[in-house]
């Protein structure tokens, strides 16, 4: 069994960290699977992946320009490497069509899945889109919805059969965030104190994303908060921009892409994810299972995670993260009672449970 995961890139993001995350375990389970990237510029988790060496990564294009993962040419290019496998496992648009067109040009050679990682996009809300979306979709052996909820919303969407859409989880190496030691504060940032309080949201800087509240509340903590904003994006330099102008540059720092992020988490003092709407967000469960507090936006793929164990604020409202921000620093008892529900609760998205479910699925589809 032939097996390649495909997506547009590594560049940042919870679904390329998940594919960083899981191809070592698969071989590690004895499944060899490859790779195959639309776009790569000597991206920090592809150079990771490479330094594994746990299987072959193809890469269509590289150059400076993320837009060239929209280039037509890659179907062409897709449809070479399609042919040599038996099963390819698909994550985001525009990969999600590229592969069904790539592999209508070889003769449905390939048993195709793919997997839904939000509740929402552009596309399921144009009416225009609908017949296209519904061919697309349809070339799937299998969609994946990594939540019960984004497997109703599609199950309506797509009118589909049940026995099409499968829940599977995302899940997180638990273990790596657990025990990893942190770092020294100060090493952070020069303008960092020991006794600072230290608030980290890790996201890309996409428009679901949402630091620029989290940067707004800072406005209004003492001095001594100070925000680390892990991730790149194209709403990056706006963010950037509104903390230059409220003369917030040290206080706030952003990080760009790391690849210790373990260690980041276990050297704060709090968790936050500042996002409009989510699927089952990745960052989510390293932030639960950081050892302290996480609190995030109380929207769909956020919600249905936090609830009961972490602390949620309405979307957008900077006044009430504020609010339940100080009362977590100011009521030590109430701090740690959080951090405990939040590591307990994180231990049901361990990635080894997500992997064995894939594993079983993919020898499923391959000996139908």
């Amino acid at each position: 069994m032939k097996i390649i995961h495909i997506i547009n890139s590594l560049a940042t993001g919870g679904a390329e960290k998940l594919i960083l995350d899981t191809l070592p375990l698969y071989n590690e389970k004895g499944i060899h699977v490859d790779l195959l990237l639309l776009w790569d510029n000597n991206c920090m988790f592809t150079q990771e992946l490479k330094k594994m060496d746990c299987g072959t990564i193809h890469i269509l294009k590289t150059s400076k320009n993320y837009k060239d993962i929209y280039s037509i040419s890659n179907i062409f290019k897709i449809a070479k490497i399609l042919k040599n496998y038996d099963l390819a496992h698909v994550h985001l648009f525009p990969a999600q069509y590229y592969v069904v067109l790539a592999n209508i040009l070889i003769g449905n050679k390939c048993k195709l899945v793919f997997t839904e990682h939000n509740t929402t996009n552009r596309r399921i809300k144009s009416k225009l889109l609908k017949p296209l979306e519904s061919f697309i979709y349809k070339r799937y052996i299998k969609l994946i919805c990594i939540t019960e909820e984004i497997k109703n919303i599609y199950l309506n969407y797509l009118n589909k059969s049940n026995s099409q859409l499968v829940v599977i989880q995302n899940g997180v190496n638990i273990n790596s965030i657990t025990e990893a030691i942190p770092h020294d504060r100060i090493g952070i940032n020069e303008h960092i104190a020991l006794d600072d309080v230290i608030i980290i949201q890790v996201a890309a800087f996409r428009p679901q994303k949402d630091q620029l509240t989290l940067i707004k509340a800072m406005q209004f903590l003492p001095n001594h908060f100070k925000l680390l904003l892990v991730g790149e994006g194209e709403n990056k330099k706006i963010c950037e921009a509104f903390v230059t102008k409220e003369k917030l540059t040290n206080r706030v720092f952003f990080l760009g892409q790391r690849a210790d992020i373990p260690r980041l988490l276990k050297s704060v003092d709090l968790v936050v994810l500042s996002s409009k709407y989510e699927g089952l967000s990745l960052s989510s469960i390293e932030g639960l299972a950081s050892g302290v507090p996480f609190i995030a936006s109380d929207v769909p793929g956020l919600r249905e995670i936090v609830k009961g164990y972490g602390v949620l604020f309405e979307e957008g409202n900077t006044t009430d993260l504020i609010n339940k921000i100080n009362n977590l620093i100011n009521d030590n008892e109430y701090y740690l009672q959080i951090a405990k529900t939040c590591l307990e609760r994180s231990k049901h998205f361990d990635i080894s449970i997500m992997i064995e479910k894939h594993i079983k699925l993919y020898k499923e589809i391959h000996e139908a």
